[in-house]
């Protein structure tokens, strides 16, 4: 962690009037349950701004693997297995970042060199393009899926909130990390 301790404008990420996630009041489930979504996508993303490589791969405390670059991995994989493979049913496709040798690849593989990086935000990007393309169609909340793994099923509705639990745990382990990298804190 630096000397300075950076607190952002008045303890706030973003500048006012330029933070990219809404505060608006959706009108209907779904429309509540995309926009929680997108302002936690918005968020780690956010958190990993302005970070070099080996920052973004900064591991947080020994034994675990955790680091920002491993969270966007993560998230990566998380978007491809719950929309790709459950929602759309394509349990077929391979999974991302992972191997039958290595489960926790997303975060093992996380290393410090601009390759990996911009692999990672391409894909982690490219697969909320794919989620969002999804959500834009016609959803039916009751309509019951394959989980990623095994035979359980659970309901559209409750693999989307699953997703903005998912994002919302790992904010919160992103916030921990930024801050232990460079002492940023904020919303």
């Amino acid at each position: 962690m630096t000397s300075e301790h950076v607190v952002g404008y008045d303890g706030m990420w973003a500048k006012p009037g330029e933070d990219p996630r809404t505060d608006a009041s959706p009108v209907g489930e779904l429309a509540t349950i995309r926009d929680y979504l997108s302002n936690y996508r918005l968020t780690l993303g956010m958190k990993c701004e302005d970070l070099s490589p080996e920052q973004l791969a900064t591991r947080s405390v020994p034994p675990s693997t955790m680091s920002l670059l491993g969270l966007i991995r993560h998230m990566a994989r998380v978007e491809h297995n719950w929309f790709q493979r459950s929602l759309q049913g394509r349990r077929d496709l391979d999974r991302l970042y992972w191997s039958p040798e290595d489960n926790d690849l997303d975060f093992t593989g996380a290393v410090g060199d601009r390759a990996v990086v911009d692999d990672a935000f391409a894909t982690w990007k490219a697969q909320i393009a794919a989620a969002d393309e999804w959500l834009d169609g016609p959803i039916d909340l009751d309509a019951m899926v394959l989980v990623p793994r095994g035979d359980d099923e659970a309901s559209v509705r409750e693999v989307l909130i699953h997703m903005v639990e998912e994002y919302a745990r790992h904010c919160g382990h992103a916030d921990l990390l930024r801050e232990c990298i460079d002492g940023r804190t904020g919303q």
